[in-house]
């Protein structure tokens, strides 16, 4: 089977499905926007501060002789409007230099790629697949979709409730701003599945409200990054309190009002840190619990990483999520994670062994836990250790690899 690959912005689970595509002679062409490797001209541009997003973009050199770059000058201009702050060019859906549009465009300059004989097989991704898809159908050719997320009706269902609950916090949640005609989208891309792939059993749970028949579901979580060699523990007490993490975008589709409502009542005894960005500076609610707490308004991935092994615990309480990568990256820096049951906790955490799952939107569940662990302070040494081994047997590596071999046996039923 040889299979083309595509992506606009290559985040770490393409990397890991590109790589091991092309180790097992399977990678037909990979496709994004941007792409840089060592010692080219990109890889020098990106040493200076206004292009130091491009070292972003910098894959394995094994995808070189298969990578191509389309439409690379709307993905330069949306990085540049980002940076200099030009709003309306990057305005949801409607900007020229929109995430949206560059998806869609993106798709259609795939499309125009594709040839028979020349691959047996499309691998795309949400938002990103449906001109390719209906090519690859007009070709008799499989099409294998991945969805990152959970499915976009099931959210509106689970959502709708959080903004009524929280009334104060409802304008931090902006999953319900898209626009019929890309949720159409959304629908015809799984419509032409003859594939789909997802990260965690939530997620393929969601499809159950999909209002139609779907190709088979197969479920493979995402690897871990590499664990930490030494971790240190030290002691809670009067003069340290137990350190408590929130990385992620700050909305209360991460359950971020149950998270700052559920450290209040315990805030003689725990320190918060957040790391993430507003989704709208119109939040009076959540401007407020920021002042109350350390919040760091972006870090880099390496700075992410070192700062959850310098805390005691990750919390993690979102309401909808795909996977939640922030889960294993604090695992394999042997900081023990609480989450709930709508992330990808449930495939990768025996509770109360190598972290805690609670019931999603349960403040009180939320605090209990974190009550659980200062009764009982030697919890996070055990739990932390254990997250770690659980993280050293599952690398990206053996994630790309778990897919690739999953798509060659579709090739032996075809």
């Amino acid at each position: 089977m040889k299979v083309i690959l595509s992506h606009p912005t290559g985040n770490a689970n393409v990397r890991a499905v590109a790589n091991a595509f092309a180790q097992e002679n399977m990678l037909s062409a990979f496709y994004t926007t941007i792409s840089c490797f060592p010692e080219t001209f990109l890889d020098y541009l990106s040493g200076y501060h206004y292009f130091a997003e491009i070292k972003r973009r910098q894959y394995d050199p094994i995808l070189k002789p298969y990578t191509e770059m389309l439409i690379p000058w709307m993905e330069a201009g949306r990085m540049l409007s980002t940076k200099f702050g030009f709003k309306a060019l990057t305005k949801h859906e409607t900007g020229v230099f929109s995430v949206n549009n560059i998806y869609r465009e993106f798709d259609k300059a795939v499309a125009s790629k594709l040839k028979l004989n020349k691959f047996t097989g499309v691998y795309a991704y949400e938002d990103g697949a449906l001109h390719s898809f209906i090519k690859a159908k007009s070709l008799g050719l499989p099409r294998f979709y991945d969805l990152p997320i959970g499915y976009w009706r099931t959210a509106r269902t689970l959502l709708e409730k959080e903004r009524e609950k929280w009334p104060d916090w409802a304008n931090t949640i902006t999953g319900f701003s898209d626009s019929d005609e890309k949720l159409a989208r959304k629908d015809q891309e799984l419509s032409l599945a003859t594939r789909i792939f997802v990260a965690s059993k939530f997620t393929a749970n969601t499809l159950d409200d999909y209002p139609g028949n779907l190709a088979p579901v197969e479920i493979i979580p995402y690897g871990f990054p590499p664990t930490v060699n030494m971790r240190e523990y030290l002691t809670i007490s009067k003069t340290r309190p137990l350190k408590l993490l929130f990385v992620g975008g700050l909305s209360q589709r991460k359950g971020i009002a149950n998270l700052f409502s559920a450290v209040e009542k315990l805030k003689n005894h725990v320190e918060l840190t957040i790391i993430g960005r507003k989704t709208n500076n119109n939040c009076p609610a959540l401007n407020e619990a920021l002042t109350k707490h350390r919040w760091i308004d972006g870090l880099s991935h390496d700075g992410i990483l070192k700062t959850m092994k310098e805390h005691d615990v990750l919390l993690f309480p979102s309401l909808f999520e795909g996977f939640g990568l922030v889960i294993t990256e604090a695992m394999s820096q042997g900081t023990p994670v609480i989450t709930t049951n709508r992330t990808a906790g449930p495939d990768l955490i025996d509770h109360g062994h190598n972290g805690w799952l609670i019931e999603a939107g349960s403040t009180d569940a939320l605090q209990e836990s974190i009550e659980q662990i200062l009764y009982s302070p030697s919890l996070i040494e055990k739990t932390g250790r254990a997250a770690m081994k659980t993280a050293s047997e599952r690398s990206w590596s053996l994630y790309g690899h778990e897919l690739a071999k999953s798509l060659l046996k579709e090739q032996v039923l075809l």
